[in-house]
């Protein structure tokens, strides 16, 4: 698609996990988890599969939307996130690593416009 240098898979799959181990530690803190589904590296597109206490949270929406808003401005390689909660099933893992649940890395420069979730 560009002419620039493409990062591998591996290394843009390293990006996404560590985007969500700085800006979604509350996800585990809550007993949830996050990982990657599938990532398109051509198309720039990651499919990211919330589950645990995800599955049925009423806040998952907001944090789906955030993970959304944040991740395309921060990854520039990514166009394009499809969030999944476990409720109405994930759709199989199309055989794909998954990534660790992040371990509660946190920084102080999460800023997004927007609705927040109250964690």
């Amino acid at each position: 698609m560009s002419t620039e240098a493409q990062k591998s898979e591996d290394e843009l799959r390293e990006e996404v996990t560590n985007f969500l181990r700085r800006n979604f530690p509350q996800i585990q803190m809550h007993g949830g988890s996050a990982a990657i589904q599938h990532l398109d590296v051509e198309a720039g597109e990651v499919t990211v599969a919330l589950g645990g206490a995800c599955s049925g949270c009423g806040i998952s929406p907001m944090t789906i939307q955030a993970i959304k808003s944040r991740m395309v401005k921060e990854i520039p390689e990514i166009n394009r996130v499809n969030a999944e909660t476990g409720m109405g099933g994930m759709g199989g893992g199309g055989g794909g690593q998954t990534s660790p649940s992040f371990p509660g890395e946190m920084t102080d420069d999460d800023s997004d416009e927007g609705p927040q979730a109250p964690f």
